[in-house]
């Protein structure tokens, strides 16, 4: 009898211990999956996307015909487009490139096409997203009686000492920085401005425009998105002939390919991500 009641007790046991062990597993799968649900889109972006990716990002996460968005951390890392490459290079974890050019997309997806072994990569390939504007800022010198034909004039007048400073962006690493130098260039002024040691160069074109908007240099080459999400006064910049200096085609490129990065890559291309862009100062994709 004895030896029965112990049997059933330990079989009791037993059952209990497997059912028990059984819901701490089904808990452990539905934690697993809950936390395989949620996830984090890394985007390393150009400078001068600071201005219109925050409110295109807004957008596409309260869109309603886009799913689980409740379940989708973005996390954004601003700089030059050079230094985004070089951080993509030595092995950041992002998921989105988005460069102020066409040059560092192209090449991560060139030497992406070269290593049979990066498996995630084979099929990425740069795309337009947006075309950028180039403008002259000052908030010391008022710019509505200048055209750029007058302003060039002025740059190499005596009153333009050597106290007098112009910034613009690096233009190893910058293209707005290369574009700017691409029309100084063309207009014969960049050799000339650089040995009056006028010409100050910063890292980026957010760097360009914080020195420009505190009075710290004369004047700036910056971005039209930037004045136009500032609401800066007419007398206060000059936007650029496009024509005038080489086009600011900006490109991106997936480095992860997930099913967020291919969504919101789509997004960004789609109307209403256009449309955020055309309303922040750029130009369209031709």
């Amino acid at each position: 009898m004895g030896r029965s009641l112990a049997a059933s007790i330990s079989a009791c046991w037993l059952l209990a211990l497997s059912a028990c062990t059984a819901d701490n597993s089904t808990n452990a799968e539905s934690a697993t999956a809950t936390s395989a649900e949620h996830q984090t889109l890394r985007i390393a972006a150009a400078a001068n996307l600071s201005d219109v990716l925050p409110s295109i990002i807004d957008s596409y996460q309260t869109d309603s015909n886009i799913s689980n968005q409740n379940n989708l951390d973005i996390e954004v890392t601003y700089a030059s487009s050079g230094k985004l490459y070089a951080q993509i290079k030595a092995g950041a974890p992002y998921d989105i490139f988005l460069s102020a050019n066409q040059e560092f997309p192209e090449k991560l997806a060139d030497e992406n096409a070269a290593d049979n072994s990066d498996k995630n990569n084979e099929s990425a390939s740069p795309f337009t997203y947006t075309r950028g504007q180039l403008a002259l800022y000052s908030v010391t010198k008022p710019l509505n009686d200048f055209a750029p034909a007058s302003l060039l004039d002025a740059f190499t007048s005596a009153s333009f000492t050597d106290n007098s400073k112009i910034s613009i962006a690096n233009p190893e690493l910058a293209p707005y920085g290369a574009s700017a130098k691409a029309y100084l260039q063309s207009q014969k002024m960049y050799d000339k401005l650089n040995a009056q040691k006028s010409l100050i160069q910063a890292e980026n074109i957010g760097q360009v425009f914080q020195y420009a908007h505190t009075g710290s240099v004369d004047y700036g080459f910056v971005a039209q998105s930037q004045l136009v999400a500032i609401k800066a006064k007419p007398e206060q910049f000059i936007t650029l002939p496009k024509a005038s200096y080489p086009a600011i085609l900006q490109d991106g490129i997936v480095i992860n390919n997930t099913v967020p990065a291919a969504a919101f890559t789509k997004y960004l291309r789609s109307d209403a991500g256009q449309q955020h862009f055309a309303q922040a100062g750029y130009l369209p994709i031709q």
